[in-house]
């Protein structure tokens, strides 16, 4: 199998397996417990925390450690919103955000937040502009993603930053795609709150983190919720988490590295597409987009994107159509269409993503089979 799907999720990498493997045999005590195996997790869970916030570029009482980026999304934005003043109840968001986000916005929405969904300029960006349009006297969060999943477009928030800092905005972002790909800095972004998730940095499954920094004035959603400092609900997934941040050091480590190796991959992939004159246009064609390395979103000229995933799944090679967590319905997605384009472009938009262990080989079998299904339509 060629998996070139990296974007959705990653292969657990040896060392977060071995990680995690021990930590669930020599760690199995409850964070919540007074006695010394408990003891014992609450210090793992405390190293994590310093680990996770030194890679952050930010302070170790800002992390809270969650299930995932979903949940992730879904409690800072909601616990933000719940601790702000009647005064600041408008929440600012994109069309482009994951699904995740949009969750939260319409339970907000039913709790009588007023929420204003701004789309990007035809590159995909939320422009100083755009976002200035937007503002109101009494909007007291933006939630703006710091990279889409699909299309790898970069959102400019080091510059939006400013605008809400003087106005006493409060700006989450969800980093969930970009942390461990490119450099993440709460300084260097400007954000008060952000949201990361263990599957995209080679770690397991079922651990995230939320961070707020001290001057988010943020209220639990769940009252009376004991663990992680009133967070989230739950036992506190101690191997999981360890697994989580060692996967994450590791992924900080090799940043350089492996920004070489996606770069190198992706400039091969779009030589080759042109070499062998493929009808195959893709986003990096737009020299105005900043985009992340590793994810290549393309428009199958002729096809709609989910034959050529189904046809390049029967080849062994698996790839994606979008994001994951709004696979299995067969409409545009907003993150595409918010690029301003048709509903029949839209739906040729495959996403091509790569990692650790992709290599020419795996772009030459996915090329091949581009050929071949070229090839078919002129045979038609």
């Amino acid at each position: 199998m060629i998996y070139l799907d990296y974007a959705a999720s990653t292969p657990v990498s040896k060392m977060a397996l071995e990680v995690f493997q021990q930590l669930s045999k020599d760690c199995y005590g409850n964070a919540s417990s007074l006695h010394d195996a408990g003891g014992k997790a609450t210090e793992i869970l405390t190293y994590s925390r310093q680990v996770l916030a030194k890679l952050l570029e930010g302070e170790q009482d800002g992390i809270y450690f969650t299930s995932g980026g979903t949940e992730s999304n879904l409690l800072a934005i909601q616990s933000i919103m719940n601790g702000l003043p009647a005064h600041k109840q408008h929440l600012i968001t994109t069309k482009m955000e994951h699904p995740s986000v949009h969750y939260a916005v319409r339970a907000l929405t039913r709790l009588g937040v007023k929420v204003t969904i701004i789309e990007p300029n035809k590159e995909g960006i939320i422009t100083e502009d755009i976002l200035t349009k937007a503002l109101l006297p009494e909007t007291g969060l933006v939630s703006i993603q710091h990279a889409n999943s699909e299309t790898g477009i970069i959102q400019p928030l080091a510059k939006l930053a400013p605008l809400l800092k003087k106005r006493h905005i409060l700006f989450h972002t969800d980093a969930v795609q970009t942390f461990g790909k490119i450099r993440v800095s709460i300084k260097d972004l400007g954000v008060d709150a952000l949201s990361i998730s263990s599957h995209k940095v080679y770690a397991p499954k079922g651990a995230g983190a939320v961070y707020m920094a001290g001057n988010v004035p943020w209220k639990p959603l769940y009252a009376g919720t004991v663990q992680e400092n009133g967070f989230r609900p739950g036992t506190v997934n101690v191997p999981c988490i360890g697994a989580f941040v060692a996967a994450s050091e590791q992924a900080i480590l090799k940043l350089d590295e492996q920004h070489k190796l996606d770069c190198h991959i992706r400039n091969y992939f779009l030589q080759q597409l042109k070499k062998q004159q493929l009808s195959v246009r893709t986003l990096h064609d737009d020299d105005s987009r900043h985009l992340l390395p590793h994810i290549i979103g393309c428009f199958f000229e002729g096809f709609e994107g989910q034959y050529v995933m189904l046809a390049c799944n029967r080849h062994g090679i698996c790839l994606s159509t979008g994001s994951a967590c709004a696979s299995g319905y067969h409409h545009p997605s907003p993150s595409v269409k918010a690029l301003h384009l048709s509903d029949r472009d839209a739906l040729q938009f495959i996403r091509i993503s790569f990692g650790r262990l992709t290599s020419k080989d795996d772009i030459d079998q996915l090329l091949h089979t581009f050929v071949s299904l070229q090839n078919e339509k002129k045979g038609e």
